[in-house]
Parts: structure tokens; sequence; C-alpha cells
């Protein structure tokens, strides 16, 4: 089963960055491909963005396209979030999912999924918090 744990998580000004990173391990390198999501308070679970980590394929959900950018890292077995010109609205806590299947993954990112599908597993997740 795979474990992930997320980290690079902080407080941050608006307008300006952090990058968050994803851990994968105890799964088969490859097989598993990543999501990030997050939490504001008092709001639900919303998808951010998607990468096929065996051809780099990419969805991002609208509300982040143009400032933030997913990327792998092969030798680190990891997944990055960069995320630039951050807003107070971004505040919330940031997860990776990871799910041995591509579709159903894009499905939770954009909102789209409403068959009970559950994805194979989450990190437990790092504040990021946008405030002056």
């Amino acid at each position: 089963q795979v474990q992930l744990v997320e980290s690079g998580g902080g407080l941050v000004q608006p307008g300006g960055s952090l990058r968050l990173s994803c851990a994968a391990s105890g799964g088969t390198q490859g097989a598993f491909d990543i999501g990030w999501f997050r939490q504001a308070p008092g709001k639900e679970r919303e998808g951010i963005a998607c990468i096929n980590v065996e051809d780099g394929r990419i969805v991002y959900a609208e509300s982040v396209k143009g400032r933030f950018t997913i990327s792998k890292d092969n030798v680190k077995e990891s997944v990055s979030l960069q995320m630039d010109s951050l807003e107070p609205e971004d505040t919330g806590v940031y997860y990776c999912a990871a799910d041995g299947a591509w579709a159903p993954l894009i499905h939770h990112i954009l909102g789209e999924e409403n068959s009970g599908y559950q994805l194979d597993g989450w990190g437990r997740g790092t504040q990021v918090t946008v405030s002056s």
C-alpha cells in the first residue's frame, strides 16, 4: 500500500510562493499517479492538480491554472506543487493522494467524481496560510 507524506507548507504573504512536496513510498515506482487537493476552513475538499507519473500528463483545476505547477521528481519518487501568486483564498490544508488509475484521479481533481470511488492513498496534509 502506498504511503504519502507532504511537506513544505507554512505561512506566506499574499503574492508570495511556496513549494510543496509529496513523497511516496511503499508502492511500485510509477504505479501510482499523484494528485494534490486542499481543504479550506469550513469548505469541502477541492482538487488542484494531478500528474501521470508514467507519461507526464497533467490536469489542473481552473482555480489554479497559471499560478500552480505540478511536477515529478523520478529520482526522489516525489511530486512537487509550486504555488505562485498566492492569495488568502489559497489558505488551507493541502493533501496529496495517489491512485493506480489515471481517469478516476482526474475525476476527483475536477470535482466530477460521483460514483463513490475511493483513491488508493492519502497523506496527512500540510498547512498553507496566506496572510499579511
